[in-house]
């Protein structure tokens, strides 16, 4: 991949030519040393210690606390994460373990940069979080050689932060939302703060830099907070990041501008002293903010803390490989030694990295943590970042008045709208602290307006005199991404939200390819050119249709009796009832191309639902079967996610012949069905066993089939 040269690691910005009267607007605290050296100690060997295992994650499927020299066959077979944001999580993740233990403050932790799902993974081991929810990972030398060997393989943890991971309420996988998600948590929540870790390349996004003004919308008096953490590590995959280059003046400016007090996290030799500081000032302004509101003397336009904490990419890794930096470079952002199991000095330098941090001073022989790594985190398991009820059981169930009290007489002319309107407003007051309307400036012209009328109604802008501080419950901003964000948020920790607006703005994009005729007969894998079949199998999406083509050559094997006709469809419009669509199918095309009465099964690469609705009102409905995306699997092999979504070739195969078999086509088939099933249904099993325990898909899975 293209990519910068580098003069230096960690290069600093240019500076601007901003006045350096600026720099009068960030903070500056006087007393940075703030931890005990027992406390600094602790919080340096948790950080050692999530590092380790964070690094581990990613190589080793065994030897997983480094007993002996680590081989080749200690290595994973496919090398899946991303080290560069790792170290800084870690930081920040023990900070917030420590300010919760010291402050019983409340807590959750939102990562926006949620590839660094080891970080967390870790860190979560080491407050016994994990084995809470997932038993297999317990606080030992067993549960951390599970967690460890089963990252980023079939049946582990995927490469990214996702709702199996404990304490998790924002997807890692898409940057942007984790700013506002923060901001939905924690409204109606007075007591909780959330930690919120926006990543430098997550900050260029348009999500990311609107959600900033969503603190206009929190009030004090009736909220919590948010924190949030601007990890500036300078790199995204190839190239610096914007923050990276931008100056203390031009950040100070910028944060400034949109309403923050800027404090900067950047002393690298302090740099426990200086975040621990730090997150203890950003506290006591946010109760000097709530103090004042909540005593009904409300700070108008208050400055929320922002901390802006710089570290290199790919802190406390290997500095350099093959003449070029890695620690403090683009290079650290994934996989820093990605041919450790074949390159001897790669796997060198993996030994020195992961023996850097001194293991054996950190786990005991059982491979539980030392006492002072477990004296930073909250002995409450209520308080523990992993088990805090937001994060999973806070559902507040709706009061939800009778809607015959808003009905209007039949016969009657009104606005369906205006009524939907009047019966949210009197749901809004059955709960005043557990329903909010998350609108995109639409609100008025959608007929709501009802929810805008009269006291602990209307807007929640704090920043507009008009709106501040009146308990309204109607969020209203031109932004969906921010709108959509602050629901998930709020909705996740348990309250109920409404986002409403236009059909033509909540449409789900899909890319599509269009080809003129819309389905073929592949001739190639069919029975003589697809000629008089005994069922007829239809992919629909090239990953799926391939299976289709791979089940045809099995069948075509091990059953050679059994007639297939293989079909792809390139345009899904042809499946809609003739006269529905212009591209729908005549009736005598469609038999044509699936028969009139032969059975049809089909695999799509979507929901399988989205097909029903297409093909409903087509004749012969009851010999049509359909299997798709049910939600399964994570970060796992391409045939693995296949098979646990039925779209393997060996679905497809064992439900051809069922099909088949139920449709009395074929009496040469039936008397071999069941065990031809069984046996399909075998092979598929043994593909699964090999993929789990090697973590790849079995050698020639996907290999041109090939038709005798």
């Amino acid at each position: 991949m293209p990519a910068q040269e580098l003069a230096q690691a960690n290069p600093p910005p240019d500076p601007s030519l901003l006045p350096e009267y600026v720099l009068d607007l960030k903070t500056v605290i006087p007393n940075q040393n703030v931890l005990s050296p027992a406390e600094l100690s602790a919080v340096q060997q948790f950080r050692r210690a999530a590092d380790y295992i964070a690094a581990a994650m990613i190589f080793l499927k065994s030897n997983t606390l480094i007993d002996r020299p680590i081989t080749p066959d200690d290595i994973k077979n496919r090398l899946l994460g991303h080290w560069g944001t790792c170290p800084g999580l870690t930081l920040v993740y023990a900070h917030t373990n420590r300010l919760i233990r010291k402050t019983g403050q409340e807590a959750l932790l939102v990562v926006g940069p949620g590839h660094g799902a080891p970080a967390i993974l870790a860190s979560l081991w080491l407050e016994n979080s994990l084995s809470t929810f997932w038993p297999r990972y317990t606080g030992d030398r067993q549960g951390l050689h599970n967690l460890i060997s089963g990252f980023s393989t079939p049946g582990g943890f995927p490469s990214h932060i996702n709702a199996e991971t404990p304490g998790s309420i924002h997807e890692g996988g898409e940057l942007g939302y984790a700013l506002s998600v923060s901001f939905g948590a924690v409204m109606d929540k007075p007591d909780l703060v959330v930690v919120c870790v926006v990543g430098d390349g997550e900050a260029e996004t348009g999500p990311t830099a609107t959600a900033w003004h969503a603190a206009k919308y929190i009030d004090p008096a009736e909220s919590g907070a948010v924190i949030p953490i601007v990890h500036v590590n300078g790199f995204k995959i190839s190239e610096r990041t914007i923050y990276g280059t931008m100056d203390d003046k031009e950040l100070t400016a910028l944060f400034s501008g949109y309403g923050y007090q800027v404090r900067f996290v950047e002393d690298l030799q302090n740099i426990d002293q200086d975040l621990a500081a730090s997150m203890e000032w950003a506290l006591d302004e946010i109760h000097k903010i709530q103090k004042a509101a909540r005593s009904g003397h409300p700070i108008v336009k208050p400055r929320w803390p922002v901390l802006i904490m710089r570290t290199p990419k790919g802190w406390t890794g290997v500095k350099t490989l093959h003449g070029e930096y890695i620690e403090g470079s683009f290079r650290s952002h994934q996989v820093p030694l990605p041919e450790a199991k074949h390159d001897k000095e790669e796997l060198a330098l993996l030994q020195q990295w992961l023996e850097s941090y001194k293991p054996k001073e950190l786990f005991d022989a059982d491979g539980k943590p030392n006492e002072a790594i477990l004296s930073i985190i909250p002995e409450a398991d209520d308080l523990k970042l992993g088990q805090k009820k937001e994060g999973y059981a806070a559902y507040t169930p709706l009061e939800v008045p009778d809607w015959k009290d808003t009905a209007v007489e039949k016969g009657s002319m009104q606005s369906c709208m205006k009524v939907v309107g009047s019966f949210l407003r009197i749901v809004s007051d059955a709960n005043p602290s557990a329903f909010r309307i998350f609108s995109p400036d639409e609100l008025v012209s959608n007929k709501l307006d009802a929810l805008l009328d009269g006291p602990k109604h209307g807007r929640n802008f704090q920043w507009d005199v008009a709106s501040r501080a009146k308990g309204g419950r109607v969020i209203e901003m031109l932004s969906e991404h921010t709108c959509q964000g602050m629901l998930q948020g709020y909705t996740l920790t348990g309250r109920t939200g409404l986002f409403p607006s236009y059909e033509a703005f909540l449409g789900i994009v899909h890319t599509m390819m269009h080809c003129i005729a819309g389905a073929s007969v592949w001739k190639f894998a069919s029975t003589d050119d697809g000629v008089n079949p005994d069922v007829v199998l239809v992919g629909i999406g090239v990953e799926v249709t391939f299976e289709v083509i791979a089940a045809a050559a099995l069948l075509r094997k091990i059953l050679p009796a059994l007639r297939v006709r293989v079909v792809n469809v390139t345009d899904l419009m042809i499946l809609s009832p003739f006269g529905s669509h212009p591209h729908a199918l005549q009736d005598t095309d469609w038999n044509a191309l699936f028969t009139s009465d032969r059975p049809v099964h089909f695999n799509y690469h979507g929901y399988p639902n989205e097909l029903k609705g297409l093909v409903f009102g087509r004749k012969g409905l009851d010999k049509i079967t359909m299997e798709g995306y049910r939600e399964e699997g994570t970060t796992t092999s391409a045939l693995d996610m296949m098979l646990q979504n039925h779209t393997s070739r060996y679905h497809v195969a064992a439900a051809a012949v069922r099909a088949a078999t139920s449709a009395k086509v074929n009496p040469a088939i039936d008397v071999d069905a069941h065990s031809t099933i069984t046996y399909i249904m075998h092979l598929a099993e043994k593909d699964k066993e090999y993929i789990y325990k090697t973590g790849a898909d079995p050698e020639g899975t996907f290999d041109v089939p090939t038709f005798v």
